[in-house]
């Protein structure tokens, strides 16, 4: 169990760092389109239509990974931060308890994100994202909706790796060894 926490852990770290950047390549993007924007607003008198879009699903990507980076940081808001440094098997109880709530929250949104009614995945939220276009720009909405189930499966795998951690007593993610 060891050997698969370790590797759950890795897996974690990796795909931690990878969704860091791209969270902050989209604030990188929704900044540059704002700004373009203005300036093409008030210096240029010519604001291109695409920008406010951009700036929009940009911050919605970087939201969302965000979130999945503050989660495996343990920065996320909670009740009884102090909760977090327990061990034992209080410690193991209280990080159950939060695992099954990081489960009742995130499962069905990533489900729903999948399928929709009797199981049809053309009307899950994904599938009826794939047929609309985004107004500003021609692009599928696909692209911009994808960000929420991405998120909320990055966190359940975060969420298992600390887990792991826990009941195996190693490092738990956000601490300062790991980095």
């Amino acid at each position: 169990m060891r050997a698969l926490a370790l590797s759950l852990d890795r897996v974690s770290t990796v795909l931690n760092r990878i969704t860091l950047w791209c969270a902050v390549a989209a604030v990188l993007v929704m900044a540059m389109s704002a700004s373009w924007q203005v300036i093409a607003r008030y210096l240029l008198d010519a604001p291109p239509v695409w920008t406010e879009e951009l700036s929009r699903r940009a911050m919605v990507w970087a939201g969302m990974l965000g979130a999945s980076c503050a989660f495996r940081a343990q920065a996320d808001p909670t009740l009884f931060p102090q909760m977090r440094d327990l061990t034992g098997r209080i410690g193991n109880l209280l990080a159950l308890i939060r695992a099954g709530g990081v489960v009742l929250f995130a499962t069905p949104v990533i489900w729903y994100s999948l399928f929709g009614a009797n199981m049809n995945m053309a009307r899950g939220f994904l599938g009826r994202s794939l047929d609309r276009q985004a107004e500003m720009i021609a692009l599928p909405m696909i692209w911009f909706t994808a960000a929420v189930p991405v998120a909320f499966v990055l966190i359940i795998i975060h969420m298992l790796s600390g887990l792991l951690m826990q009941f195996t007593d190693q490092t738990q993610p956000g601490n300062p060894q790991e980095q």
